[in-house]
Formats: structure tokens, sequence, C-alpha cells
């Protein structure tokens, strides 16, 4: 049998993002304002094929003629006229392409881009049945020659000449006179050298630790010419300066590949208080690049819901008393908390690799330290994405299960905003900037955790995701994770949301419980052979039950058990007398570390601590690894999101389908409808163009 974890079943939870009341409520100019952010987000998206595997982009582009040809509905009947019953029509893929009136059409063309994908489209070889760096996986962010070493050399170069990676490829080609060769490509619409009215160029060739670096730029130019075409649209309906500004500056990084001009639009954006229409859009988190520097990209566009954000407002005017309430001394926080934006967003577009539940950006770490960010909260994403049916609720005593069902919404709000607020908004990093100035007094700061002083700190341009590479953004989200359990504790907290008394109470029972209940869930995103995670939020949450488990004392408890059904099973309790007395000391002692190893940039430090938390072996008082096969066997599906589109005709329309894999496709087909056959071309030839560098063999389309 197939392992469970690379299958999905056919009744996976499909939902549609409702925001037909937010998008109504929206004057003519900000659906304009709405629509060519949308326009931009979607284009920039298809990007994410380009980072993500070698048969990616041709995978969208098949399916994307083939639907397009035919509704769902439409191939399905003339499917099944042909022979095939309603399960091969969902199973068979090849029998349906070549059934299917795009294959009637343009035979040679589907069969040339079926066979440039099909093969890994279907593989189970080690190598290329997930993302990793190497022999750990597949990614486009780096050509296939490239391995850790590389990545690690190319990190230094990008440090050398202040470039940041987020949003660069890496290509290894052929080396020039016994040199080992590079091409740090950039995102960007433009594929010349400098340019009128860029600024200063940091293209061309250099030397680097007996290696050859070249830097470019191009990558992606036809969707980057495509997102700042729209966002120049958009500035043509923006509600104020700050907005005109923010699109300029975006457009301009897109335009030439500078991450300083995104930086400036970052400044405007934060600027931008209490927008209607917000939105942000770029290369962001570095989650799937196996070495933790290259940004996504993603794009969003969504509508402020007033009445939930008044509860984030208020969490936010008490962050300054709160703060002080984290386990790790004043020197260790911010000089000063900046008081961010933080509201609830019912989600119109959001274009990437998957949506969050909540976001604090931006990302950059002299602009959060010093100038500030914005926390968001994504409500219409919430309010489908953690349904759960009883029956469906596994690893849960009895007992617990209606409880869980009531309070998982409630109690993930208010873990949502304290995560994104005072978890990703907290703490400080200690710098010597290039002058030798220090941002905190190194004589007088003492460690925590020994008593000695300080030592280690970033250098120059040294960042988080750059010092702590690998494992920054899993660790990052472990430790906003901890401080959403620990201040949750906080009567004040839990009374912002509402929560008080025995409401309060089942409140913290159930976060608790749900991050416990996660953690094993977590499992499923473990690679054994690999020895390797595969989302950074999962390894997070295993890490913290590995954390409470440790805690003893009763507080959690797994047992591996037997189903009703005779299969493998697993149970896992909390004790609730304890959360607040064993558990809040736990978290506590594990939080305070965390903050100390980041703010000291101790990297040794980090990477201990945290990939010892992160190992899953069969060995001492969990076999996790027998407990990882039960995950599986057990493991409901993420659910699936169809989002609206919006079209201009006199007016903006906006156009929603049903929840359901027919309205997802049919979303897909009339996004890109107005210039489809334009976009596919262009996606393939941009795949062509990493082929050569990728160490792989693409056939022609």
């Amino acid at each position: 049998m197939v392992d469970s974890q690379y299958f999905l079943p056919n009744d996976i939870g499909i939902s549609a993002l409702d925001c037909t009341e937010a998008f109504r409520l929206l004057s003519p100019r900000e659906k304009l304002y709405a629509h060519y952010l949308s326009r931009s987000a979607w284009y920039g998206g298809l990007a994410v094929l380009l980072q993500t595997s070698p048969e990616s982009a041709s995978i969208f582009v098949l399916l994307q003629r083939l639907f397009r040809k035919q509704p769902a509905a439409q191939l399905e009947s003339m499917a099944t006229a042909a022979g095939l019953s309603p399960e091969e029509y969902q199973e068979k893929l090849k029998a349906l392409v070549w059934q299917s009136q795009a294959f009637q059409d343009s035979p040679s063309e589907m069969e040339a881009l079926w066979d440039s994908c099909s093969t890994l489209l279907f593989s189970l070889e080690d190598q290329q049945k997930q993302l990793g760096l190497g022999d750990k996986g597949v990614t486009t962010y780096f050509s296939g020659n490239c391995c850790l070493e590389d990545a690690e050399l190319a990190q230094k170069f990008l440090d050398s000449k202040n470039l940041s990676a987020y949003n660069t490829r890496l290509f290894k080609n052929k080396s020039e006179e016994g040199k080992a060769s590079y091409e740090v490509r950039l995102a960007s619409a433009v594929q010349k050298g400098e340019m009128d009215g860029e600024g200063e160029s940091r293209c061309g060739r250099y030397d680097f630790e007996d290696c050859v670096f070249m830097v470019s730029r191009g990558d992606y130019a036809y969707l980057m010419k495509k997102v700042s075409e729209n966002l120049e649209k958009a500035k043509n309906h923006a509600a104020n300066e700050n907005q005109k500004r923010m699109l300029e500056e975006y457009a301009q990084s897109f335009t030439f590949g500078s991450i300083e001009a995104h930086k400036e639009g970052s400044r405007f954006w934060i600027k931008d208080k209490g927008p209607i229409v917000e939105s942000y859009i770029g290369f962001i988190e570095s989650y799937r690049d196996p070495f933790g520097s290259r940004g996504e990209f993603e794009g969003f566009v969504a509508v402020v819901n007033k009445a939930m954000s008044e509860r984030f407002a208020k969490l936010v005017s008490s962050a300054e008393v709160l703060l002080p309430e984290l386990p790790w001394p004043k020197d260790f926080e911010k000089d000063r908390f900046l008081l961010p934006d933080f509201t609830s967003l019912d989600v119109l577009t959001f274009a990437g690799s998957g949506i969050p539940a909540g976001i604090n950006i931006p990302n950059y770490d002299d602009i959060r330290q010093s100038e500030g960010f914005k926390n968001v909260s994504l409500g219409n994403v919430l309010a489908v994405a953690y349904a759960t049916q009883k029956d469906k609720l596994t690893f849960l005593d009895e007992e617990d299960k209606d409880m869980y069902i009531k309070w998982k919404g409630p109690s993930f709000e208010v873990q949502v905003g304290l995560h994104e607020l005072l978890g990703h908004g907290s703490g400080k990093l200690f710098v010597q900037d290039e002058k030798g100035n220090f941002n905190f007094e190194q004589d007088n700061v003492r460690n925590p955790e020994t008593g000695e002083q300080i030592t280690t700190w970033y250098k120059g341009n040294e960042t988080w995701d750059s010092k702590f590479s690998t494992i920054s953004c899993s660790y990052e989200e472990c430790r906003a994770e901890c401080v959403g359990l620990y201040l949750c504790l906080n009567k004040h907290v839990l009374s912002i949301f509402g929560h008080e008394d025995e409401d309060a109470k089942e409140v913290v029972y159930i976060n608790w419980l749900n991050m416990v209940r996660a953690g094993l869930l977590g499992l499923e995103f473990f690679t054994p052979e690999s020895k390797s995670w595969r989302q950074a939020h999962m390894q997070a949450r295993f890490v913290i039950l590995r954390v409470l488990l440790e805690a003893g004392e009763g507080l959690v408890n797994l047992k591996e058990s037997t189903g009703k059904d005779g299969r493998p099973d697993a149970l896992i309790t909390l004790d609730r007398s304890k959360v607040h007395t064993v558990g809040k000391a736990a978290i506590e002692r594990f939080l305070c570390k965390l903050q100390v190893i980041k703010s000291t940039a101790d990297v040794e430090g980090g990477r201990a601590l945290y990939e010892g938390y992160s190992a899953v072996s069969d060995t001492g008082s969990h076999n996790f690894l027998r407990l990882r096969e039960t995950v599986l066997l057990r493991k409901e599906a993420r659910k699936m999101f169809v989002q609206a589109n919006t079209r201009v005709k006199g007016h903006v329309e906006l156009v929603e389908y049903e929840g359901s894999a027919a309205g997802l496709i049919r979303s897909f087909t009339e996004r890109f409808a107005d210039d489809a056959e334009e976009v596919e071309a262009h996606l393939l030839e941009l795949n062509k163009r990493d082929a050569p560098c990728c160490g792989r063999s693409l056939k022609s389309v």
C-alpha cells in the first residue's frame, strides 16, 4: 500500500471563502483598488509554481488547458460515456486527458505537456516526493546540483554584498577556469543591467572565496511585469498618499528586483493605518526554502471586519502591559513597542501556496525592531478552516470532543491574536552595526540562563533568517506559539476576547489541548528517510508537545491503543488542573531559553536545543516513529479553499463559486481567461529556461 501521506481522498473538504458582504460595502473606488491589487497578486502567485518543483508549471498548464475546454461536469459526462466509471474519472488522469476535448483539438501539444510532467507527477522516489535541498528532496529555489554547502557559501556572498536572499534563486553553473560558478538570479521585470531610475545596481560578476558569482536579474520577468502593471493601475484608485507611495515602491521592487524598494514600500504600508482595503505583496515567507532564506511569492487583498477588529485593537492597547509579563528580562525586549495595526480581515484574494489564519509582517528585522509592523487575523479563513466534525476528531477522549468542537474556534482566535501580536511582535535582537555601535549595553546585560556577559550578537547585515537559516522559520513559529500559550493564561487577555469565569477556563483548556493534539498530528509532516520536517508550524507544535511531556507530573499523557476498528490508535489527554502550574512553568522556562538564544544570535545553542526537541525516534518514553504511522493511518486531509474573482464591466463585479472541486476548477480557469494562452506560454518558457540549470531534462512543449 502507498504511504497515505502521498495521496488525498476524493472527498477532501472544499469550502468557499465568503466575502460577499464585505465586498458589497466597498465604494466603487475601493472596489477598483481591490480588483487591480488582486490581479497583481494572482499573476505574481504563479511564480510559486517556479519556486516549487520542475514539474509544477507543466501540471498547472496541463490542467488549465484541460478544464478551459470543458467544465468539470461536461468532462465527467464525456469520460463516463467513454467507459470510465465515476471513480476512474477522478483517479485515472492519463485516460481523462486522452479523452478530453483539449486533447482532440491539440493532441501533440497535450501529449508533450503530459510527457513533460507525468513521470515526476507520480514519482515516489525519495528525492522527488518532498521538498528539500540536495539529496533530501526537490526544490527550484536552487538548481538540482546545489547542496547545503552551496547554500551556505551563497549566503556568505549575499551578506558580503548587502543583498537579501528573499527575491533570489541560486543556480550552480559549469566551472569557470577551475572555479565553481554560481548565478544569483533576482526576480524582476527587466532583464538587462543597470537601468535609468533604478539607483545603485549590484548586478555583475564577482570573485568570492575562489568562486565566481554572477548577479543577474529577470527571474519570472513576464510575471513581475504583470504584477507591476497592475500595481500601477491600483495606484490610480489609492485612498491616500501612503498607499500611492507604497505601490510606487512595490512596482519599483518588482521591476528592478530591489528588496530595498520593497522595504521602502513596507514602511509606507506600516504608516497606512486602518485602511478599508488591506493588502501586502512580495517575496514574504521563507518556510518552503530548504535553507530558510528565500521568500515565496505571496499577495493578499482583504476587507476589514470592523466588529472583530475592535477586539484586536483592545489587545494592541494592552500590549505594553502584557509584554513585561513575558518570561525574559527587560533588556531582551524591544526598547520601545511601536503600537501596530491589528485588524480582522475577510479575504478577497490570497495568492500563494496556502492561506494562513493570521499574519505578522513585514519580516524585515530592521524595520520590525525600529519602525513597526502590522498584524492581521483572517476571519473568513478561521470560520471555515478549523470547523471539525465529531466523528472525524482523532486522538481525543470522548469527554473532550464536544467541548473541543464548541471552544476550538474561540480559543484559536485568542491564540492567533497573541501569536501574531505579542509572539512575532516581541523580543529584541542584539546588534552591532557596521560602525561598531551596539543597540544594547554590552558591558551590563547578562544572560539569564548563565548569569554571564553576552558574548554573541548579530553583526552588520546579519539577520535572524541568515544566521539561523534552516531552523529559523520553525523556531520563530515555536516561540510565537509559546507566547500564545503563556499569555492566554492571563485573565485580562481572555476578557478582551469576551471570555469570563467558566468560559475563560474552557478557552484556556481547549487552547492547550489543541496545541498538544496538534503536536501529535504534526508527525504527518516528518520524513523519516531524510530525518527532516516539511512544515514549520507542525514542527513547532511537536516541539511544544515534547516540552510539555517532559514537564511530567501527569500534565500530558500520550498512550498508544487499539481503536474500535482494530487498527492502531492513540489517546492524548491534558490535566487541566496542572495547566496553570506545571504547564505554565514548563513553557516559561522554555520560552525564556528560546528568546535568549534568538536575541544573542547563539546559533550553536539554538540548533542543539531545537533540533533536540524536534528529533523523532522509536526510543525513549514514546515511540514517535510508530505514532507517526498511526497519525498517517487516521489523518484527515486539510481543507481546500475556493476564492472569488473580480472583473470590470463598467463597474467591478464579484464572481463567486460553489465550495466544490468544480467550483475550485472554474475559479482558476476564469481567473486567467482573458490572457490564458499568453500566460501559459510564458510560464512554460520560464520553466524551460530553468531546466538546463537545474540538472534536469524537460521535454519541449
